[in-house]
């Protein structure tokens, strides 16, 4: 399947992406409509679950998944963990890691609350919480970050973008100097991977849920952890997953798994892994560069048409490297409420999100499957 083939073919499109017989959906960056093949195969896995051994296929499932996984970041298999939910993996990473009273860590307090309550919990060992304060929302440019950082700093936590103003990161830049000081880099990923390309090679952790951009289910998400960091980040639970059991026997001591699984204490959400197996198959099919290409395109021709329209739209002018997949956009005195009301009585599915000023925002994450005519007819009603 390619972009190309869904765009000009509207009976697959609709067989892909049963959505679109009835809606236009435009929410990826919020929680995803399920492809037909990602419905599938966790259907498949629970109704196998019901007429076969699961223990007779678990490791196969869980060894393709990860695989595919660390295929889409760049990582190695020991490297890949299947915990599930992204605010769990990134509590996993601020409680596993040692601090010292007079430690600092540093993130974006206007970042989404999963990447910022963890390590606001920290102060409570001591730990100094350190704000990025960058010149609009969301828009951290590397030095924002390296003016806070001294030789009590332990650790940098961002988002790969911000969930408003749709502006990415330089990933690469600002984890390449923090490795060079010492410093540990932690990345929410979940607005970028299955979006656009990823790279952990700056990178010591990232945390992703399956249910935005990787088109996947609720809490099948993914933890990295850099193989030679993992014996620095103590795994907070525990259980017959992670620790050696041979026979299922308790042994007279702790001995945890050599790898990422360290940090699956239990038994894993099959037919999450089932449908996150299946919908990143489908993204590596049709290639996560031409994914981004995509996305960018639209991006651009939605912000041009918003813009002659008299919305006003964040990061409007800014370059495409810099670009996530979604568009965020308000006007004076306009009822966004309204208008998100009216949408959803049209079958158009937006976010409407608001930042620290109560300044609301609607907001559109279309996704490589969306059409210009899907746009153009959200257009309409604005």
């Amino acid at each position: 399947m390619t972009i190309a083939e869904v765009l000009s073919d509207e009976e697959l499109r609709q067989s892909e992406f049963p959505v679109t017989r009835n809606r236009v959906f435009l929410g990826h960056a919020a929680v995803c409509a399920l492809p037909q093949r990602v419905a599938q195969a966790v259907s498949d896995c629970a109704v196998g679950g019901t007429t076969e051994d699961q223990e007779a296929y678990v490791g196969q499932l869980l060894y393709r998944t990860r695989e595919i996984v660390a295929t889409a970041i760049g990582a190695s298999l020991r490297e890949i963990a299947l915990v599930g939910p992204t605010s769990l993996a990134l509590s996993f990473i601020a409680d596993g890691l040692e601090f010292e009273a007079g430690d600092n860590v540093i993130c974006y307090q206007d970042d989404y609350p999963s990447n910022v309550y963890p390590w606001m919990a920290l102060e409570a060992k001591g730990v100094e919480v350190r704000f990025v304060h960058p010149p609009q929302l969301g828009q951290i440019e590397p030095e924002h970050v390296l003016e806070l950082v001294d030789d009590r700093t332990r650790l940098v936590a961002l988002a790969s973008c911000h969930f408003i103003s749709g502006w990415r990161i330089d990933v690469d830049g600002i984890g390449r100097e923090l490795r060079s000081r010492g410093v540990l880099f932690c990345v929410d990923a979940i607005q970028t991977v299955g979006a656009f390309p990823s790279s952990v090679e700056y990178v010591d952790f990232l945390a992703a849920d399956a249910h935005k951009w990787m088109l996947g289910p609720c809490s099948a998400g993914i933890l990295y952890v850099r193989h030679e960091i993992q014996d620095r980040l103590k795994p907070r639970t525990f259980g017959w997953h992670n620790v050696e059991c041979p026979d299922f026997i308790a042994q007279s001591d702790l001995k945890l798994k050599p790898d990422s699984r360290r940090y699956e204490a239990g038994t894993h959400n099959l037919v999450g892994m089932a449908g996150l197996k299946a919908s990143l198959g489908m993204l590596q099919e049709v290639g996560i560069e031409n994914v981004s290409k995509e996305l960018l395109r639209k991006r651009s021709f939605a912000s041009k048409r918003l813009v002659e329209k008299g919305w006003h739209v964040i990061g409007a002018e800014a370059p495409d490297e810099r670009c996530g997949g979604m568009l965020s956009f308000y006007k004076s005195n306009t009822n966004l409420r309204a208008i998100h009301s009216k949408l959803a009585a049209e079958n158009i599915t937006v976010s409407l999100r608001k930042d620290r000023s109560q300044q609301n925002y609607l907001r559109i994450s279309p996704h490589f499957y969306n059409t210009d005519e899907e746009l153009e007819r959200l257009l309409t009603f604005l």
